[in-house]
């Protein structure tokens, strides 16, 4: 047992736990890791990849804990840090892709059987993975202030704080992201 209390604000665990408190830590990815799975699982678009970025995230933040400030805010750190993650992974992808492109071979489409189920159920949950689909094929620029503020109810100002930009660039961003994604998902429905 720790004699780390459960009222501690983040900053004071992200504290206890740079100097070895496994449990504080333990109690901040308890807090966050839901949120923060959410945001990453939007970024990428893909569950299992998504539970991987989390856990990397996870252990990058345990590993910079002796030099994260606590008299800075502990979520907009960690959302940062996961924001790398995505962004390295986003890079990785777009180089296999890239590859493939090369030689020629298309991934297969694993959505097909989706398709062929017609009752309602399976027609949100389709409508849904296209959503997840076009936000994930957002570029960063707009995808991230979208992901901060509408998906993790962020403020501009704090997603302009994460992001290193502006509020009203934040704005902009996000009024451009939801017009690409009123377009994708249009013509996705027109095709289909």
């Amino acid at each position: 047992m720790t004699d780390t209390p459960q009222g501690d604000t983040d900053e004071a665990l992200a504290a206890s736990a740079a100097r070895g408190d496994r449990a504080a830590f333990n109690m901040l990815v308890k807090k966050h890791k839901e949120p923060l799975y959410r945001f990453v699982r939007r970024y990428v678009g893909q569950a299992d990849d998504a539970y991987d970025i989390l856990q990397d995230s996870f252990v990058s933040a345990w590993t910079a804990l002796p030099r994260y400030d606590p008299k800075r805010p502990f979520a907009p750190w960690l959302h940062r840090i996961a924001l790398n993650k995505c962004r390295d992974f986003g890079r990785r992808q777009a180089v296999r892709r890239a590859l493939l492109r090369i030689v020629a071979v298309e991934p297969p489409d694993v959505s097909q059987s989706d398709a062929e189920i017609i009752d309602a159920e399976a027609q949100a949950s389709n409508k849904l993975r296209r959503l997840n689909k076009a936000v994930a094929d957002l570029p960063a620029r707009y995808k991230e202030p979208l992901l901060l503020t509408a998906m993790e109810g962020r403020s501009h100002d704090e997603a302009a704080q994460m992001l290193g930009i502006s509020s009203k660039a934040v704005e902009m961003r996000v009024y451009r992201a939801r017009h690409q994604l009123r377009q994708a998902m249009g013509e996705e429905e027109a095709e289909g």
